[in-house]
């Protein structure tokens, strides 16, 4: 005989599981002494949950396996939701156990009762309570299978006393994953070949979805002589080796990318949930492909709806498609994409002495020495402005952040993660000073697991992005201050290397350091705090809500933020 814990452990370590995310609590006793004998799965002690959560997507998302995370009954496991609503969003495989009090007292009020069934339903594929040893192993296969084939998060709820009942040990056996390949009907395809070779002016959103279907996307983009425009999380599948690029669209999107869609006659929309209705054509013909039907038409009207795996939907095209010969369309956005790139590329320049020190030159100089496999990881806000428009992808180098849930605090869990997946590649982190201080108690989690993560945190002493969503708006920027330590005075005293820098003079050799460092470090950057992350157009709305903010800045004594804001925005206008 052998415990529910040990025949857990045992099913985990045949589906190759290397590692468990969490912090123990008595709920977890049976699971952590199992995990102790089996010797074979690392634990990495974080000092919160919600990290521990945030760890597990980012080594889902790296592998493309299925990741671990625990959490102790009531408040322990509540910690786990806001990295697993990112987990799911993001369509990763992630396993979490979610310890509960004893079955006993369950509906009883207890001493840190909650209902985790009920609480994580919504950011989850797959949520079940074992109440039973009967259920085990069974409900733990279903868990595992809907979380690996449905690329979400499965929850196990489960209370210390069932994982510690007896039940027969079990011969485990690992889930494979199944990689299916999904096509259009044939008159649909025809029907899209048709809409798609009759006009001169196709332009192509690529987002996640194009993950692995790199070179059939070029080829149905050469085809079609279509502009290449990607969503955020698309960049690292899309980006790189691909002339018909024109950049990133949306609210820190680039101005190119917006007019290749603004001007097309046809949109094709591959594997993108891309949010920004805004940001898309009115008045274009709409063909979009996903593997989900149910993602489709979701954002904007679709005229042809297309379920089907990218890689095979774009190779079908590509089959029956002659090359376009009408090829202007492409040529004027990949000039504008040109133009626009040059406009980017001078802003991220070295400051004067004395200056705080422009994010755009503190991204670049981090792009050019980072490893060609680095993993970057982004903090939501201004980190991920700066990663999406100066951190250049190459087929090895990865970029994760919290994308489609906007979460703050995720770019050192997400690091702690990858970093644990491979302790000898370089991951470098990209945390905003509001989002490291939110979870900085995980930078002892870098230290105790032994994971030489960069991190490197842009400092303005301000919610940075938030404060330009105000003044888009009209108001006066407020509560949005931030009285920072020292950072890299903080990560000394934890043990981390710590390296601070003022001045634009010192920062390559900064980042050098940093880079070559074997272990931790932190990059403390005092960054403009007035830089603007323009989007690539400027509503009405958007016009008129800063003209209001000037004015009530001026007429509320503080003209001097104005002053600096123009001075230190001054450079984009010539």
């Amino acid at each position: 005989m052998s415990t529910v814990a040990q025949n857990i452990i045992s099913q985990l370590d045949a589906q190759g599981v290397q590692r468990i995310y969490g912090i123990p609590g008595d709920s977890l006793n049976g699971l952590t002494d199992a995990l102790r004998e089996n010797g074979g799965i690392e634990w990495i002690h974080h000092r919160h949950e919600e990290a521990a959560a945030f760890a597990a997507a980012a080594e889902a998302e790296i592998t493309g396996k299925l990741a671990v995370c625990v959490g102790s009954c009531g408040p322990g496991n509540l910690h786990l939701i806001n990295g697993l609503y990112d987990a799911n969003r993001s369509r990763v495989p992630v396993l979490a156990i979610a310890a509960h009090i004893p079955s006993e007292e369950i509906g009883s009020n207890y001493f840190q009762e909650t209902h985790p069934a009920e609480v994580f339903r919504e950011c989850s594929v797959y949520v079940e309570q074992v109440s039973d040893v009967s259920q085990m192993p069974r409900i733990l296969d279903i868990a595992l299978r809907a979380a690996i084939e449905k690329r979400g998060v499965a929850v196990l709820v489960i209370s210390g006393d069932v994982a510690l009942g007896d039940m027969p040990k079990t011969t485990p056996r690992a889930i494979v994953a199944t990689k299916p390949r999904v096509l259009p009907s044939e008159d649909e395809l025809e029907r899209a070949a048709t809409i798609l070779g009759s006009s001169k002016k196709v332009t192509i959103l690529a987002g996640a979805g194009t993950a692995g279907a790199h070179a059939e996307v070029m080829e149905l983009a050469d085809k079609l002589a279509a502009p290449v425009v990607h969503a955020l999380r698309g960049k690292e599948h899309i980006s790189y080796n691909n002339p018909f690029d024109v950049g990133l669209t949306g609210l820190i999107g680039f101005a190119s990318g917006y007019r290749a869609i603004e001007e097309c006659e046809v949109l094709l929309m591959l594997g993108t949930d891309f949010p920004y209705q805004q940001f898309l054509p009115e008045h274009a013909t709409v063909i979009q492909v996903d593997i989900r039907g149910e993602q489709i038409g979701r954002r904007t009207q679709v005229d042809l709806p297309l379920v089907g795996t990218v890689k095979d939907t774009a190779a079908a095209l590509g089959a029956v498609l002659p090359r376009a010969k009408h090829r202007k369309h492409l040529e004027e956005s990949i000039k504008h994409f040109e133009k626009t790139r040059e406009k980017l590329d001078e802003l991220a320049t070295a400051s004067k002495p004395g200056e705080a020190i422009h994010p755009q030159y503190l991204t670049r100089l981090i792009d050019q020495g980072a490893a060609e496999d680095a993993i970057f990881t982004a903090d939501v806000g201004s980190p991920t402005v700066w990663a999406a428009r100066y951190l250049s992808m190459n087929g090895q180098r990865r970029l994760l952040g919290s994308f489609s849930h906007g979460s703050m605090a995720n770019a050192l869990s997400h690091g702690l993660g990858a970093q644990a997946v491979d302790r000898t590649r370089q991951v470098i982190a990209l945390a905003g000073d509001g989002g490291l201080a939110m979870l900085m108690g995980e930078l002892l989690t870098a230290t105790q697991n032994n994971l030489p993560v960069k991190i490197v945190v842009f400092n303005n002493s301000s919610l940075n992005f938030v404060e330009l969503e105000m003044k888009a708006a009209g108001y006066l920027t407020y509560a949005t201050d931030l009285e920072n330590p020292d950072f890299a005075a903080v990560a000394r005293a934890l043990g981390i290397k710590g390296i601070r820098v003022t001045e634009s003079a010192e920062l390559a050799e900064a980042v050098e350091e940093m880079l070559a460092h074997d272990g931790p470090v932190l990059l403390d950057v005092l960054t403009d705090r007035q830089e603007l992350s323009m989007p690539p157009t400027i509503k009405f709305e958007q016009a008129k809500g800063f003209a209001l903010f000037a004015i009530k800045t001026v007429m509320s004594g503080r003209g001097d933020e104005l002053l600096d804001l123009a001075k230190t925005n001054w450079r984009r206008m010539f």
